[in-house]
């Protein structure tokens, strides 16, 4: 197998376009998925490129996303090893490699024919190449045309394309009919807690897409001195935009922040979502990952946007 990538702009590209080699008549793109597997395929385009000579059998995972996508094409006995954050579904071969920290021997241990990543760190994509295992990057994608691209990617490299097609084809139906349903109004408001530091998310993220499409704005968008997609706001400003939402990710049952703990921060009480129930627990795999299951954060949302605003 061979592999060709650029190490250039990785971290920051919003996903990888399959495309047809020009030299290789039957590679295969996303634009245009057959409905069988067809090997040698190129995965990419460009320097971005992947070539795959046959239907990979001994796949490692270093994304939990990646991971997550593979099972649900079908894919998922082809995947010996997951990383350590790799804990959907159940059956995930979750081992302690970290795809942060990648350690090319331990990869190499489980003698794979393609490494599934989300980003380069400490020049893993070189050191594969240079024992001729090819590298799959898929950065986080930026929109949901961009998970869809990623799937249909994962069913081109794993010979599931028309798995890949119905999975697609299914998010896309499902999501359709929810937000066939979204009530009238103008949006309303919310606060998406990542941590207890209050770091949020603005519309302009992809979490923040979701939460648009369900009939929802972030009070972060109008943040005095937001620096970036996921700015840190303070308690007076959560106070002062008095969201009807609150949604919190940073729970759990390790030590993590509960709705307790919010209604009891200094002058919290008095907000409207705390008032009337509307503190949301979310879960952070979920709402952090940008595989299929973006289907169930989308129904978290809508089923907490209809005890505001009830469908019909």
């Amino acid at each position: 197998m061979k592999r060709s990538l650029t190490l250039a702009g990785l971290v920051l590209a919003p996903f990888l376009l399959l495309a047809c080699g020009d030299e290789d008549p039957e590679s295969t793109s996303a634009g245009a998925p057959s409905d069988s597997a067809s090997f040698p395929v190129t995965v990419g385009s460009g320097k971005n490129a992947v070539e795959l000579e046959s239907q990979p059998e001994q796949i490692v995972s270093l994304s939990p996303t990646a991971t997550e996508m593979l099972f649900a094409i079908g894919a998922g006995d082809q995947v010996v090893a997951a990383d350590q954050y790799s804990n959907y579904p159940a059956e995930a071969p979750t081992t302690d490699l970290d795809g942060f920290e990648p350690n090319v021997e331990a990869i190499l241990g489980y003698e794979p024919d393609l490494v599934i990543a989300s980003s380069d760190p400490g020049d893993l994509v070189a050191s594969l190449d240079r024992v001729e295992v090819p590298t799959l990057l898929l950065p986080a994608a930026v929109t949901l045309d961009g998970t869809y691209e990623q799937i249909e990617q994962l069913g081109v490299a794993t010979g599931h394309v028309g798995e890949a097609g119905e999975v697609v084809g299914q998010m896309r139906s499902d999501i359709e009919s929810m937000t066939a349903d979204l009530p009238d109004g103008a949006p309303v408001s919310y606060f998406h807690e990542l941590d207890a530091n209050l770091y949020t998310v603005t519309s302009s993220t992809f979490i923040g897409q979701l939460y648009e499409m369900a009939g929802m704005t972030s009070i972060a968008d109008d943040a005095p001195d937001a620096a970036g997609d996921y700015p840190q706001v303070s308690p007076e400003y959560v106070l002062s935009s008095d969201p009807d939402l609150i949604f919190f990710a940073d729970g759990g049952a390790n030590g993590g922040v509960t709705t307790e703990d919010i209604a009891g921060r200094p002058g919290w009480d008095h907000l409207t979502a705390v008032q009337d129930g509307h503190v949301v627990e979310v879960d952070p795999d979920i709402a952090s990952r940008w595989g299929p299951r973006v289907v169930d954060y989308l129904q978290v949302l809508f089923d907490a946007r209809s005890e505001l605003q009830p469908v019909g």
